[in-house]
């Protein structure tokens, strides 16, 4: 269910056709993502009021159709509020209440390595994007943009009745039988307290410098001089190259203190925002992108890994699904703020730098982060 989900981190091959056939500016068509996250955040967050709603096989089955409802809508669009409403708000909520569903539901049925199970799952979401790339410049090309989004419909489709028919053969819980001791406030930190704050956070940094890569990645090696092809190649190696630092990241939370590797991540991001920097070339600024991508999917991993480590299984949609309002308040930042300035200055050089900035700050927050968590007390 995840993968096809995961196109939206290809929405950069859409800017150009739809500008060109909408005529819609590239800060505004970076709006529309930038909703689509915060109907993510929606659903990430609604998702855990309705455990008890449903099975948890006709919950995500119906949130499966709600998203191909908004790609739909998009698909037949005729202007921004109706990309803004279909993709943006129904297919982001559709999605993100089928991602959290899922994760809630996986977290309940593994007992070991949460760190690693944790960052496949998020991992799903770029391995989606890697698949989706050269299918969407293929179909871009052959059929136009609207063709793309009422495919991408179609496998949502497939990929919820598949998932649901997964989820009833393995039995899945979505809440923990009633006394068995799984939950209690004695057994981690307050959901809303001080560790959940500096865990968001530190993610909100990486995030707001990762998608804004992920979103804008082809127009991004463009405007560096790059080939379009060098373009398409990079945006298919980055989302592969993330796809494999969130597995890591989950990994590496398993067998090192979580503020440690959230560090060493931003790190490596900030590494990529100086190389573009100082050496601006197409070869330059595909290489940057990619360390800067990587540094964002080590991040992802390792806050999904981070969850399962202080805080119990039972409680584990729910810290998620309020983590991911750092994901949606970063996807409306920078990202649309490097829209703006393409759109001003026709170049990215300032997004950059301030993409850097937050690297730097958010290495000085990941060390503040708690070395150990409830599993490693019990």
């Amino acid at each position: 269910m995840n993968l096809p989900l995961g196109s939206v981190y290809s929405f950069s091959l859409l800017l150009r056709p739809i500008e060109q056939e909408l005529a819609i500016p590239r800060s505004a068509l970076s709006l529309v993502f930038g909703l689509a996250t915060v109907g993510f955040t929606v659903g990430s967050v609604s998702a855990a009021f309705l455990y008890r709603a449903a099975s948890a096989p006709v919950l995500v089955l119906a949130s499966a159709l709600a998203a191909a409802g908004g790609l739909v809508m998009a698909a037949t669009a005729s202007g921004l509020a109706q990309l803004l409403l279909g993709y943006g708000i129904v297919f982001g909520t559709g999605g993100g209440a089928a991602y959290i569903l899922l994760q809630q539901g996986v977290n309940m049925l593994v007992k070991r390595r949460q760190g690693l199970v944790n960052g496949y799952i998020v991992s799903l979401y770029p391995m989606g994007a890697m698949i989706a790339t050269p299918a969407f410049h293929a179909c871009n090309e052959t059929f136009g943009w609207r063709a793309t989004l009422g495919g991408l419909a179609t496998v949502v489709v497939v990929c919820g009745v598949a998932a649901a028919l997964l989820i009833r053969h393995a039995g899945t819980r979505l809440v923990a039988p009633a006394g068995n001791g799984t939950t209690g406030p004695e057994e981690g930190p307050a959901i809303m307290g001080p560790t959940f704050f500096k865990l968001t956070t530190t993610f909100f940094l990486a995030a707001s410098a990762g998608l804004m890569v992920l979103s804008q990645a082809r127009e991004i090696v463009a405007a560096y001089g790059g080939a379009a092809a060098l373009a398409v190649a990079a945006t298919t190696g980055l989302t592969g190259a993330i796809a494999l630092a969130r597995i890591s990241g989950g990994w590496l939370v398993d067998r090192f203190a979580v503020p440690y590797v959230m560090c060493a991540a931003h790190a490596l991001a900030l590494g990529g925002g100086l190389m573009m920097t100082l050496l601006p070339a197409p070869l330059t600024a595909v290489a940057g992108l990619g360390m800067i991508g990587l540094g964002y999917g080590f991040i992802s991993g390792a806050i999904a890994g981070g969850i399962g480590i202080y805080w119990r299984p039972a409680d584990y949609g729910r810290v998620a699904g309020r983590s991911y309002v750092a994901w949606c308040l970063a996807a409306i930042s920078l990202p649309v703020l490097a829209g703006y300035l393409f759109d001003t200055t026709r170049q990215y050089d300032t997004a950059v730098l301030i993409a850097a900035a937050a690297n730097i700050a958010g290495m000085a927050l990941a060390l503040t982060l708690p070395r150990r968590g409830w599993r490693s007390k019990s």
